[in-house]
């Protein structure tokens, strides 16, 4: 359900879903719907990023994707919006998955920065602009050069905001200043990529997340939201403070392996991580289960 409001196109909160499989490692479309019912109603996200990063998306066939896609559109399209990643260093398949997802339903496309290969600034001009001319659905850049070995240009983001279903950016470059003169030179809607630049990159003129550890903490992220959004930043900043040994420790190892970890830790299993991720250890369980309690979640579960 894709917002009208194009300052804030896919709402305000969103979480990059992990993509549950069975014991056996197949996917899980059950469990999907329960878990996207759960983060739409219990933790309160406006949307939904599927087949990101933390959805383990390297490791899905495009049928799965499509699958899993349609799923979530069903249990929760009504209410909530529903973006697909569909971004890889390969124009042509990007553009095929972007078709694909259009099909299933998605409200819009999360599109990634060409991993590996390392294109230059005019090939990922050239690649988003591909992506965006083939599909009638709104596209989020998503610029994570830690991850993809390269990084968006400002001038480049800039001249991408003149097209037309560029919309929004999931911004985790970590690097606010940058972010800022984007946003005073276009219309873009910015999204903090990184938990933890939530309320730095509200500062200058964000309008939310594309969350991780939002999985457990979005009722509390969304506080957040709404207190900066009234004008009490003494209430935003105390609310983020309280999350903040989540945000940032969800990321002690790649974050998909802590989600699933939490979940299960949660009662809300969704299956193992398919290789090369593997499970969480002990001592990162007890990290976890510590982080959540001093971010005042779990409650009876955890103590």
């Amino acid at each position: 359900m894709l917002s009208q409001d194009r300052t804030r196109p896919f709402g305000r909160l969103l979480t990059a879903m992990v993509t549950p499989f069975t014991v056996a490692g197949e996917l899980d479309l059950q469990v999907a719907r329960e878990l996207a019912r759960y983060l739409v109603d219990e933790q309160h996200n406006d949307g939904l990023v599927i087949n990101g990063t933390t959805g383990e998306a390297p490791t899905t066939s495009d049928g799965e994707k499509a699958e899993l896609l349609a799923a979530v559109v069903d249990a929760v399209g009504d209410r909530a919006s529903v973006v697909a990643g569909v971004g890889t260093f390969d124009t042509v398949h990007s553009i095929q998955l972007a078709e694909q997802a259009a099909k299933a339903g998605a409200d819009g496309l999360l599109v990634v920065t060409p991993y590996y290969s390392r294109p230059p600034q005019a090939g990922m001009l050239q690649h988003f602009r591909a992506v965006a001319d083939a599909s009638a659905l709104p596209v989020m850049l998503y610029d994570i050069p830690g991850r993809s070995g390269v990084q968006l240009a400002s001038d480049t983001i800039i001249e991408l905001a003149r097209h037309e279903q560029v919309v929004a950016v999931k911004d985790a470059r970590g690097e606010p200043t940058a972010s800022a003169r984007v946003l005073a030179e276009t219309e873009l809607a910015y999204y903090a990529g990184d938990d933890a630049m939530l309320l730095p990159l509200l500062a200058v003129g964000g309008v939310g997340v594309v969350g991780t550890s939002t999985h457990f903490s979005g009722a509390v992220t969304k506080q957040v939201l709404d207190a900066h959004e009234r004008g009490d930043r003494a209430e935003a900043l105390r609310l983020y403070r309280q999350v903040l040994p989540i945000y940032t420790g969800i990321f002690r190892t790649q974050g998909v392996i802590l989600v699933k970890a939490g979940l299960a830790l949660l009662g809300r299993p969704a299956g193992p991580v398919r290789l090369p991720m593997v499970e969480a250890t002990e001592h990162e369980l007890s990290h976890l289960r510590q982080d959540l309690i001093d971010a005042g979640l779990g409650g009876d579960r955890l103590s």
